[in-house]
């Protein structure tokens, strides 16, 4: 199985990049049905990302960074160079999704993805807004496309496995 998580805020301008990311993979998913790919919307809530991800082979997040890089950077990076386990809070706000990452294969162990792939894209503006800036709204498109391709690939591995 294949999981897509989009998160974000949508009422934060640019924040809410992966969750647009995943609300239109979900729409190219109700018009193309693809056996074994689920996609969520977990917002910002970084515990939810752990809870969908287990039992899946793959897992792609999409979500915005703040690097001081060119609004609109894609950055395709490795869920295993961005994991950390939380530093011990009582505030489930505390605990995003590089955390859920770590913590999920702590506690599901070989049922939590052994593939991760983060698609970070660099915010231009995380000020209180629902469109995505310009440069921002490009990029949301050209990860769209790459995940697209993935989908391809993913599902002639599960044709060739039949």
């Amino acid at each position: 199985m294949l999981t897509i998580i989009g998160c974000g805020n949508l009422n934060r301008s640019d924040d809410g990049v992966g969750v647009v990311v995943a609300q239109r993979l979900q729409q190219y998913l109700n018009e193309t049905p693809a056996p074994d790919v689920r996609v969520f919307d977990c917002g910002t809530a970084g515990i939810e990302v752990m809870f969908q991800a287990r039992g899946s082979r793959e897992l792609i997040i999409i979500d915005a960074s703040q690097t001081g890089s060119e609004p609109g950077a894609i950055y395709r990076v490795p869920g295993m160079v961005l994991e950390q386990l939380p530093t011990p809070s009582y505030n489930l706000h505390d605990f995003r999704w590089d955390h859920a990452i770590a913590a999920g294969r702590k506690i599901f162990k070989h049922t939590f993805p052994a593939k991760v792939t983060v698609y970070l894209i660099e915010a231009q503006t995380l000020d209180f807004g629902w469109t995505l800036s310009p440069a921002v709204a490009i990029a949301a498109e050209k990860v769209f496309q790459a995940i697209r391709q993935r989908l391809t690939s993913f599902l002639k591995q599960i044709e060739q496995r039949i």
